[in-house]
């Protein structure tokens, strides 16, 4: 069997690259270069050699690494790189993402399959960018009959209400895109939100099983959201505060699942019903009802409600580490950084390089991001492994748990709580 081998031309080949140079050219001279000055408009400008630097003279620090540095560090302290990159939507979008990989890869080990293999060089790494790409390429297609406001709405609703639980998320020290005072009053405020976009937009399609899927979820979030609540109330009568940070921040010594365990494994639990994992995924069951409250969401939509899904899956693995695992806290493991690099220079060859600005982050910020990604990861295990586990419980039993044991335990976890408190073992006086 012979093989003919593509015509290959070198000037066609000098041509494509001349153009696409030409294209990169002319696009960012359009649209890169004012999206850059409008950046650092809005950013505040560093002093440097004693003089306020202007949006136009950083423009022209650009080519120079050295220069460089303190306009990056004065950009990572606004809140547009806190709300877009981190602690923000792109670090909660890229954990999401390796999360997607990570459960199915371990849901194929589980099962004895492979999983995705055959995209990308390692492992199938390149399948959530080519499932991305084919949401993306998709039609979406709106059923004839539906509420199509709102059933457009709904999608970009749950990724928002997603969006702002993730902006409660305390990371490291001072790193938070909203830190307030009602901090867990305003989790709860924005958990509230998701069953109602879920009964709208099963109620928008106007067909029978998404509408089944909402009403299921509706029963299923307002029955384990109460025992969910109670279960927090022990942490914060321990603490005395309701802002994460000072609570995450309280955990210097201990966390506090060594004592509050009941309510830690109560909001576990209910956290696996708000998220819908099986053995609480009754709102899609794909076995009974096709996919719930999803089945009529195609293309984009659809994989805007996956991405939104996977946002508060690591919202609330996130929330539990800070509440009971202590945060950020953890043994110091990065070393130190030489500070002399901002002062005395880098020795390359006979040429000395001042970088200023350095050091960009600090080493509490780094130990801290550090062990609250490792956290992170180790509760999203945990919230992954019941889907190869257990099977999916019936309507009723899952109600009655929601109702009668889970509140029974929350209040128990309470009574903890209190007598911990009045004991002098925890709270003023105590070991905090």
């Amino acid at each position: 069997m012979s093989v003919i081998a593509p015509n290959f031309k070198l000037s066609g080949f000098i041509k494509a690259i001349i153009n696409d140079a030409v294209w990169f050219l002319l696009i960012f001279s359009l649209i890169g270069f004012p999206l850059v000055m409008m950046v650092l408009f809005v950013i505040p400008m560093p002093v440097i050699d004693g003089e306020l630097l202007t949006p136009f003279l950083a423009f022209t620090y650009l080519a120079d690494p050295s220069r460089t540095l303190p306009i990056v560090q004065a950009f990572m302290t606004t809140d547009m790189f806190k709300i877009m990159a981190f602690p923000g939507f792109g670090f909660a979008a890229l954990l999401a993402a390796g999360t997607i990989f990570l459960e199915r890869k371990l849901l194929a080990k589980l099962q004895l399959r492979v999983g995705p293999f055959y995209c990308g060089k390692v492992e199938g790494i390149l399948q959530l960018l080519g499932d991305g790409l084919k949401l993306i390429s998709k039609e979406i297609i709106i059923p004839a009959k539906a509420d199509k406001p709102i059933f457009w709405a709904a999608p970009v609703l749950f990724v928002a209400s997603a969006a702002a639980f993730v902006a409660l998320i305390p990371v490291a020290p001072g790193w938070v895109v909203a830190d307030v005072d009602m901090g867990l009053l305003a989790v709860f405020a924005v958990i509230g939100f998701f069953p109602i976009v879920t009964i709208l937009s099963a109620w928008s399609a106007n067909s029978k099983f998404p509408f089944i899927g909402g009403i299921r979820a509706l029963f299923q979030m307002v029955s384990f959201e109460i025992p969910l609540i109670l279960s927090l109330l022990g942490v914060v009568m321990v603490t005395g505060t309701l802002n994460l940070s000072e609570i995450a921040a309280s955990q210097s010594s201990f966390p506090w699942i060594l004592f509050l365990p009941v309510g830690a494994i109560v909001f576990f639990i209910t956290m696996l019903a708000e998220l819908e994992r099986i053995p609480f995924d009754l709102p899609e069951a794909e076995s009974e009802i096709v996919a719930g409250w999803l089945t009529e969401l195609s293309g984009m939509m659809y994989g805007l409600v996956q991405l939104g899904t996977y946002l508060k899956l690591y919202a609330f693995a996130a929330l539990f580490v800070v509440l009971f695992l202590g945060g950020w806290n953890g043994p110091m493991v990065v070393p130190p950084f030489p500070m002399e690099i901002a002062t005395e220079g880098i020795e390359i060859g006979p040429i000395t390089a001042k970088i200023a600005g350095l050091p960009l982050f600090d080493q509490e910020m780094l130990n801290g991001i550090f062990w609250f990604v490792l956290k992170t990861v180790a509760v999203i295990i945990f919230i992954l492994l019941p889907r190869g586990v257990f099977p999916r419980v019936r309507v009723d039993i899952l109600l009655n748990l929601g109702w009668t044991k889970l509140i029974g335990l929350a209040f128990v976890n309470i009574f903890i709580a209190l007598a911990l408190v009045y004991a002098g073992v925890l709270g003023p006086g105590g070991l905090q």
